[in-house]
């Protein structure tokens, strides 16, 4: 049975927390329930979970800032991998970010995850050259 797609709530976010630290997704000083909780009443259509029953098994955030879309936070639970639901995710979050005017996006990975570099090398998603990423915070 393929997993409900859904906005998140801000009820799920500390499943969704879980989530991440079950799929071993490289931890930020913003996984703490204030972060992801603000991100839900910013932007209440960013974070998209995939529900099996009732446990979330996936999630991606697609975030819209005006000028570009961005896609951070891809995971799935180790269950529920090689299935197709990173895939149905990624979907997703394109769809949202197409509806919201983004005509082009950019998606954060982490580079030695080798995991999530070859989903994203299988994805249709071009791996851009040529330009480094500085952050703060």
């Amino acid at each position: 049975m393929t997993p409900a797609i859904r906005k998140a709530t801000p009820n799920d976010v500390p499943t969704v927390l879980a989530l991440w630290q079950e799929a071993e997704a490289e931890p930020t000083h913003t996984d703490d329930v204030e972060s992801l909780r603000r991100l839900v009443a910013h932007d209440p259509d960013a974070l998209i979970v995939a529900e099996s029953g009732e446990r979330i098994v996936g999630s991606v955030i697609a975030a819209w800032d005006g000028w570009r879309g961005s896609i951070y936070r891809l995971a799935v639970a180790p269950s529920h991998r090689h299935q197709g639901l990173g895939r149905l995710l990624l979907q997703e979050a394109e769809d949202r970010l197409s509806e919201a005017g983004a005509i082009r996006s950019q998606a954060i990975v982490v580079e030695t995850d080798a995991q999530a570099t070859a989903f994203w090398q299988a994805s249709g998603w071009e791996q851009q050259a040529e330009r480094l990423r500085f952050v703060k915070g």
